[in-house]
């Protein structure tokens, strides 16, 4: 097949700097190779457009309108509408003019979705068309997530919640349906969403990779802030995302403290942009400091004695266990966490299933530096091997129907 690719993105895919990013940024790139690429995505900020010229020297043409819509205003839309808020909060007029018109002036043989609520961009008539390939990137199942809240949650929030599980569901099940190919970051997201949907449809895994050249610590010094006491633990992530709240809630008031019982000069750090009011209210907690937002996450890794992530809510691969793995930190995490990549428990992390199991791993992993080093190295050697971005991204090209075009043809 020949011809452009169309790329929807619901975030700027630059800088690839927090979860979603890192694999649209790294997808996009691999697309690239394929052929060229018209990019429509959604600027949340100003700050945005920084990067502009990032997108500009990749795309054979963009378009990145600024998402202005206030999140009530999303939701009174989405009630009117009967439709998830998630949805009408991506909706953008000039966006979707914009789409509409490349579609019909430019060779578009393939279009790649990234992220359920870009779906509603492409036309309805797309799948029928026989020269069209479409591929759906909804990289975990967001409805299974808002599920979940609805579980844990009360009173009008849960109320929310589960009815933006109820109505995500019905919209990845028909996005299923009328893509060619539908991607989940894992075989445990792909199989959880074949069970979800009613109706033929391609449900396959494309897992994400890890830049292990970045994430090198033979090139990143630790910080001098951290030479002193400890032992330190480290978690990093975007903090005003309900999972990670909840994860270094978890360390800082049902687990630290029963480190420092034994161990007084134990340190946790929480590394990330936008902390909530509760999470910077952890660092009044002893021991625990809230960083906030940092130029780079290295340097804190490199100064970790382990990196925790004790998520109890966790869709899909965590690039924060990928990035420790890589920097060859000992990582002591959850099983939710842990999901997607394949390596063994003891050998390249450590899984603790509860909080009990979780101090008592942390204390076994402070009194034992070698043992610590041992699985640092074995993580990076894992990830070097096996999940590289280059190894992950080999079967793009025959998903989007370019059979027989190697990624490097065009590097």
């Amino acid at each position: 097949m020949s011809g452009d690719i169309l790329f929807l993105a619901h975030r700027l895919p630059f800088p690839p700097d927090r979860g979603d990013k890192i694999r649209s940024h790294n997808v996009l790139k691999a697309l690239a190779q394929i052929a060229p690429v018209h990019v429509g995505c959604l600027a949340e900020d100003s700050g945005d457009f920084a990067y502009e010229h990032e997108l500009a020297a990749i795309a054979a043409s963009y378009c990145m309108p600024r998402r202005s819509k206030p999140l009530p205003l999303a939701g009174v839309e989405a009630l009117a509408r009967t439709e998830p808020v998630s949805l009408t909060a991506f909706r953008s007029d000039q966006l979707k003019s914009w789409v509409k018109q490349t579609l019909a002036e430019q060779d578009i043989a393939a279009i790649y979705v990234f992220s359920g609520q870009m779906g509603q961009y492409v036309p309805v008539d797309w799948s029928d068309n026989a020269n069209g390939h479409l591929v759906v990137d909804l990289v975990d199942v967001d409805s299974a997530k808002f599920e979940a809240y609805a579980r844990d949650g009360s009173g009008p929030r849960a109320w929310i919640d589960g009815r933006e599980g109820r109505l995500l569901r019905a919209m990845e099940s028909d996005l299923a349906v009328r893509a060619n190919h539908t991607l989940l970051v894992s075989a445990e997201e792909a199989e959880l969403l074949r069970s979800r949907v009613t109706g033929g449809a391609d449900i396959r895994a494309l897992r994400n990779g890890i830049d292990c050249v970045f994430y090198d610590p033979s090139d990143v010094k630790p910080l001098v802030e951290m030479s002193g006491e400890g032992p330190h633990f480290v978690f990093t992530g975007q903090m005003d995302y309900a999972p990670n709240i909840a994860a270094v809630t978890r360390f800082a008031g049902a687990i630290l403290p029963a480190i420092r019982v034994q161990r007084p000069d134990a340190q946790f750090h929480i590394v990330g942009r936008a902390p909530t009011a509760a999470v910077v209210k952890l660092g009044d907690l002893p021991g625990v400091t809230v960083w906030g937002a940092v130029p780079d996450v290295r340097p804190f890794l490199a100064s970790a004695d382990v990196v925790v992530a004790p998520l109890t809510i966790a869709r899909g691969v965590q690039n924060k266990v990928l990035e420790a793995m890589a920097m060859a930190r000992c990582v002591l995490l959850s099983t939710e966490a842990a999901t997607g990549i394949d390596a063994v428990d003891g050998q390249h992390f450590m899984i603790g299933e509860s909080n009990a199991a979780l101090i008592s791993c942390a204390l076994q992993l402070i009194e034992n530096p070698a043992m610590r080093d041992a699985i640092g190295q074995a993580a990076r050697e894992f990830v070097l091997n096996t999940m590289s971005w280059p190894a992950m991204m080999a079967e793009l090209p025959a998903l989007m129907g370019f059979d027989g075009k190697a990624l490097c043809d065009a590097a």
